[in-house]
């Protein structure tokens, strides 16, 4: 069984092709996490488990779900990350997760996909976005040979770096940089309710037709990227910028 998180949609669209070649279902754990449903999952299959990288760990909502979830069946895991650049050392704690859990960990792969994390960086246009994917295409296909073929991910060799990155930094980029309080909604805002509805953390309402950020905020950017009439902005830093969906279905 597939599990996957997505704001954007790199990591559905991995999970859609990896689903394909492999012949197993998926699973969006975006309800799960909004709606903290924890309940047991069985799998005769290996578990895929395919996330966006944060601050090169995953997601801790995802970690968090993960931790206090039953997986019974087939003991074998694999993780398979979506980023912009690296992953860093999250694998050794995400085989620390499977020795809690009691999983077989069967490690940790990155797939290169397009940048979307409109917070910081420079989102691509369509164009740009449809050529990383086309370059992800052959690590994808490689992850699906493998699993379904039950053997390991190769280990990646891992740089100083790495392990600051996924350790000191990850702490530290938590509480700095992950928030909503940049979120703010433009005249141009339509009160569909869209964002609202997609926030994974329930973080979002509506007051005077127009979204409120609470204090809990993953930066998915599934409300910004997803806006229909791009009415939402990060700051400055968002405006002018494409705003990215994964332009393409698996």
């Amino acid at each position: 069984m597939i599990l996957y998180f997505s704001g954007t949609g790199n990591s559905q669209y991995v999970a859609g092709r990896i689903g394909r070649q492999i012949g197993d279902g998926i699973v969006d754990l975006f309800e799960k996490i909004r709606s903290r449903d924890f309940s047991e999952l069985h799998s005769e299959n290996p578990w895929v488990v395919v996330v966006p990288t944060y601050a090169w760990r995953i997601p801790r909502i995802v970690q968090h779900w993960l931790e206090n979830t039953s997986l019974s069946g087939n003991r074998d895991i694999y993780f398979i990350m979506t980023c912009g650049g690296s992953i860093g050392n999250a694998g050794q704690y995400l085989a620390e997760l499977c020795t809690v859990k009691g999983l077989n960990d069967k490690g940790c792969m990155a797939i290169l996909m397009p940048e979307n994390y409109i917070a910081l960086f420079t989102t691509p246009t369509r164009e740009e976005a449809l050529q990383s994917i086309r370059q992800a295409e052959a690590v994808i296909g490689q992850a699906a040979f493998l699993i379904r073929n039950k053997a390991a991910f190769p280990r990646p060799t891992l740089t100083l770096q790495d392990r600051i990155s996924s350790g000191l930094v990850n702490h530290i980029f938590y509480p700095m940089f992950v928030h909503a309080k940049k979120f703010y909604a433009t005249d141009a805002c339509i009160s569909c309710g869209k964002c609202a509805r997609l926030c994974p953390l329930n973080n979002i309402r509506l007051a005077g037709g127009k979204p409120v950020w609470g204090k809990s905020c993953t930066h998915c950017m599934a409300c910004i990227c997803r806006c229909p009439s791009e009415a939402i902005e990060y700051g400055r830093h968002s405006k002018g910028l494409p705003r990215y969906v994964c332009p393409k279905d698996a």
